[in-house]
């Protein structure tokens, strides 16, 4: 092929996917497929391993749906916690004007794998629920393919320390976008990150085709579409998107590699290529990813508030064609992404009306929200505070997103740190505050305890106003010229004084998270016996003991 004696690149990229490939064997995710392959019986165990304590389960290959969501959940909770401590480090080095600690190429670098690390845990977090939930909502006795289920969870962990171990051997200072040409002359670190990200959308491919075939094909008798739990649809929409978009990124992280790898010239245009395209095939899949991200999120809303409400969710119907609607307008919109860009320019006008049409779908969950909360008697465990602070959070994320897709006003707010305020307000609003609330929720139903309520409290109390300092702030520095991904600000801007704040009010956001891990930890072993349906709510998954016992795979 041309390419010299030893190139670094092409050992690196083969020898990371053999690992990843590697790792999967030696974990026993294909072993029941290598067994099938030679005519052997492979029947579904469920239980613990024989002759090993139950906990040894979660730390293996299991094909039940439960231990997959624990496993995904428990996951996603520690990549939090790695990318929360990358955010505390660069926090540090911006809490004042002036270079303090961080090369710049290290800095980028670890903005985006907070960047990258965070929306892995979120993508963690959303398959520990929809794992867990689906099939107790549907009344199926498992997932569709408990096999792929648990290889999907397991390509995960191999694709996470790929990731991570890219910062260690150079390094990418593209952010978290890659955009080339400069992804195309980024250190050895671009490669593996390209690697990474590819094999935890396979994940996410593989996930949606999972959940989408057990919510079409294995709801229990009776159960029509509209009488699914509201989150099951939310959970539909989500992997309609992810089986569709996820490709694209695939794609163009796919053609960067190959460009660098073999020159190929997709992208450069001394070769007849157009950077350009990539931010196009980027944004196909990354801006309808927002969704993946924030509709679990708000079907977790749909499905607390009329628990402590005590009334039933207003508008089910339209709250559920809602989340449909977002996933199919979440196609229409990528370009906003590109006012900026040097893309046509006749393009602006359309996506930016295409833009401004998501709110609709939008408004109606929260209008039902509202319309849900009038009139209910309602009570203020925490899991309905952090609904609660759900809604304000998202509302922030939801007021600042129009100036985004109004190219007037984006052409001025466009990479600054307004766009970093409204996208953390968003991600907070529209999965992290509610999956914190699901969490205390259905901690009784996954270990038949009860939390702390005096710390889930404090961790509510904690977390509220700091993220609320947090993200006004970012905003307000924004406006006033603080760019993204700038290791060093002038002090004629001005912002000495709310880059500190934004710092403080980070550390307090982890602290908080802190304690809550904490309360979950010693709880799972000393807390309170829960009762059979601590919240006195009509799902379905309340209907059955906590835990759960065990049954035969039917």
């Amino acid at each position: 092929m041309g390419l010299a004696p030893w190139e670094a690149e092409p050992v690196v990229v083969v020898g990371s996917m053999v690992g990843i490939i590697a790792f999967l064997i030696g974990a026993g995710s294909f072993s029941d497929w290598f067994k099938w392959i030679q005519g052997k019986e492979t029947p579904m165990h469920h239980g613990p391993p024989p002759d090993k304590p139950a906990w040894t389960r979660y730390f293996g290959v299991d094909y039940n749906h439960r231990v997959i969501g624990v496993q995904y959940i428990v996951t996603g909770i520690l990549l939090l916690l790695v990318g929360g401590l990358l955010a505390s480090i660069f926090r540090v080095e911006l809490a004042q004007s002036g270079r303090q600690f961080l090369d710049p190429a290290v800095f980028n670098t670890m903005i985006g794998m907070h960047g990258w690390i965070m929306i892995a845990s979120i993508l963690l977090g959303i398959g520990g629920f929809s794992n867990y939930l689906i099939p107790l909502f549907i009344g199926a006795s498992d997932m569709a393919f408990p096999r792929l289920n648990s290889a999907a969870f397991w390509v995960n962990i191999p694709a996470a320390i790929v990731l991570m171990v890219s910062m260690v051997v150079g390094g990418w200072d593209t952010g978290w976008t890659a955009y080339p040409p400069l992804s195309a002359l980024a250190p050895l670190g671009m490669q593996l990150y390209f690697v990474a990200v590819f094999f935890m959308g396979l994940s996410s491919i593989v996930g949606a085709v999972n959940l989408i075939a057990t919510i079409m094909t294995m709801r229990a008798p009776g159960m029509s579409m509209f009488r699914m739990p509201i989150f099951a649809w939310s959970v539909l929409a989500t992997n309609i998107i992810a089986l569709t978009a996820t490709q694209l990124i695939a794609l163009s992280f796919l053609m960067v590699m190959m460009q660098r790898l073999l020159g190929m010239g997709f992208f450069d245009p001394a070769q007849g290529g157009n950077p350009i395209l990539f931010q196009h095939l980027f944004w196909f899949y990354s801006h309808p990813a927002v969704y993946i991200f924030v509709l679990p999120g708000l079907g977790v809303i749909s499905e607390l508030l009329p628990v402590f409400a005590r009334k039933p969710l207003f508008g089910y119907k339209w709250v559920a064609l809602s989340s449909m609607a977002i996933a199919l307008a979440g196609f229409l919109v990528w370009a906003h992404h590109m006012f900026t860009s040097g893309m046509a320019e006749f393009l602006r006008i359309p996506f930016m009306f295409t833009t401004l049409l998501v709110a609709v779908p939008t408004g109606v969950k929260f209008f039902s929200w509202i319309a849900t909360l009038w009139g209910g008697k309602l009570t203020f465990p925490t899991p309905m505070l952090f609904v609660l602070g759900a809604l304000s959070v998202f509302l922030i994320g939801g007021l600042t997103g129009p100036p985004n897709g109004i190219v007037t006003t984006d052409l001025f707010v466009h990479d600054t740190y307004w766009i970093v305020g409204h996208f953390h307000a968003t991600m907070f609003g529209g999965f992290i505050f509610p999956f914190f609330a699901g969490l205390y929720y259905w901690f009784p139903k996954i270990t038949g305890r009860m939390y702390s309520e005096r710390l889930g409290k404090l961790h509510f109390w904690l977390l509220t106003p700091a993220f609320w300092v947090q993200s006004l702030v970012q905003i307000q520095v924004g406006l006033k010229g603080m760019r993204r991904r700038i290791v060093d600000y002038s002090p004629d801007l001005g912002i000495d004084t709310g880059q500190m704040a934004i710092t403080i009010a980070g550390f307090v956001i982890g602290i908080s998270v802190l304690i809550m891990i904490y309360n979950l930890v010693y709880s799972v072993r000393r807390g309170v016996v829960a009762e059979r349906n601590p919240w006195r709510s009509r799902s379905p998954e309340w209907q059955i003991p906590s835990p759960i016992p065990e049954v035969a795979y039917a």
